[in-house]
């Protein structure tokens, strides 16, 4: 499986999306799929799909499009859901507890191993304490942390996990972290989704349809 360097991040974010749809299609017994069908469905042109996809290899046959499920198993391996990921959850709030709620994820193989917060107690699950967190990395495999506190202890808390060892960390606090060792972040800021929203609501002319 090629990769061409240089690969941008609206390519990347578009991988997901292709996964979902073809993950829809197939789920209805559809076989194959050609770059103008696909684009009728997710809203981009066939030209950009066929360019996305051409990043990684060459999937479909010309006159035949693409197999819906072998196509489905390289993007998979592609952004990484073939694989199973240990994930911590800080902050059991209402973003924290929805999050931990979402079923989907462990459906993909994204395993919530323990939750921490700070005081708070719960009869539905164990919530560790956050200052327990430390020592629980060093003795389980984490893969992915998940960050859900109040701004003030966001850093701290991205600190404690870059140094126990994980892989990423998604965070869902409302500002900007940094990470070292090489550990990988995506902020999730959840006002500037809406923001987005009330733009193209404002100035519908400049939405894509």
């Amino acid at each position: 499986m090629a990769k061409e360097n240089g690969v941008s991040l609206s390519v990347i974010k578009r991988l997901p999306k292709y996964y979902r749809y073809l993950e829809s299609i197939n789920d209805r017994g559809i076989v194959r799929v050609s770059s103008k069908e696909l684009s009728e469905i997710t809203g981009l042109t066939a030209s950009q799909i066929r360019q996305d996809l051409n990043h990684y290899g060459c999937f479909g046959q010309q006159g035949y499009g693409y197999n819906v499920k072998e196509l489905m198993d390289e993007l998979s391996k592609i952004i990484g859901v073939d694989k199973q990921y240990n994930m911590v959850l800080i902050g059991y709030g209402n973003i924290g507890h929805a999050l931990y709620q979402y079923k989907t994820f462990r459906d993909l193989g994204y395993t919530f191993t323990a939750v921490f917060d700070k005081g708070t107690s719960n009869k539905e699950i164990e919530v560790k304490d956050i200052d327990e967190l430390s020592d629980y990395l060093k003795n389980n495999k984490v893969d992915i942390g998940i960050i859900a506190t109040p701004k003030e202890a966001s850093q701290d808390v991205c600190d404690v996990l870059c140094d126990g060892e994980v892989m990423g960390i998604w965070n869902f606090s409302p500002v900007d972290l940094k990470t070292k060792n090489g550990v990988v972040l995506e902020n999730v800021h959840l006002d500037e989704s809406l923001f987005t929203l009330t733009y193209f609501i404002n100035s519908p002319e400049d939405f894509n349809y």
